[in-house]
Formats: C-alpha cells, structure tokens, sequence
C-alpha cells in the first residue's frame, strides 16, 4: 500500500489529508470553497513537496512543532500534525517529501 490522498466535502467546503500507507495523517489541507481548488491544491502539495524551501517549520505555544506547505505564492497549502520535537519535524518532512509525489488519491466528498 502507498501513501494517499483522501479529499471530503466539509459543509460547504472541501478538506483534504495526506495520509500514509499506515493511514497516519501527514498534512492536513486549509478548506477550500471549490472542489477544484481543492484538486490543485493536492496538486500543488504534490509537485511541491520535495522543495525545501516550501516548508514552513513553527513552533506552537504548547512547545510542540508543526510545518506548513506553502504554495509557490507563499500561502499555506496544508499543515502537519503536532509533533514533540524537532528531530520529529524533520522526520514528518522527510515523509512528506517521500509520500507526497506519488501518492494515490481517493475522492470521498460525493458519497
């Protein structure tokens, strides 16, 4: 099994995850108003996942990390989950550069 794309309609809204083939959630999309916007931005996270340079690395207040995928205009695609420490967020990166490309994509927002 290999890393995927699950896309769900929220509401109005579409969200979508990045989850490995352990089914372990990567990133989490920001909502998007169309289900478009929504395909390019997996797009997006898709194409841009091996750049360094498009990873966000913060720190929250409760002293965990986290990262942001930006997207090439600087805006967040997506976010990861928390994690303990920062060797962890490398760790999550390192996933996300694996996994991302070549992941699958599975479209639940219309059942």
């Amino acid at each position: 099994m290999t890393a995927y794309f699950e896309l769900k309609a929220a509401g109005r809204e579409f969200v979508w995850t990045l989850k490995s083939a352990d089914h372990d959630v990567i990133l989490t999309s920001e909502p998007y108003q169309t289900h478009e916007s929504a395909l390019n931005a997996i797009a997006s996270a898709k194409k841009g996942a091996v750049d360094d340079k498009r990873y966000d690395r913060r720190a929250s207040k409760d002293g965990k990390f986290y990262f942001v995928l930006l997207a090439p205009n600087g805006r967040g695609v997506g976010k990861s989950e928390p994690y303990k420490t920062r060797a962890a967020l490398e760790s999550g990166i390192q996933s996300m550069k694996k996994n991302a490309p070549q992941a699958l994509f599975k479209d639940l927002s219309e059942e």
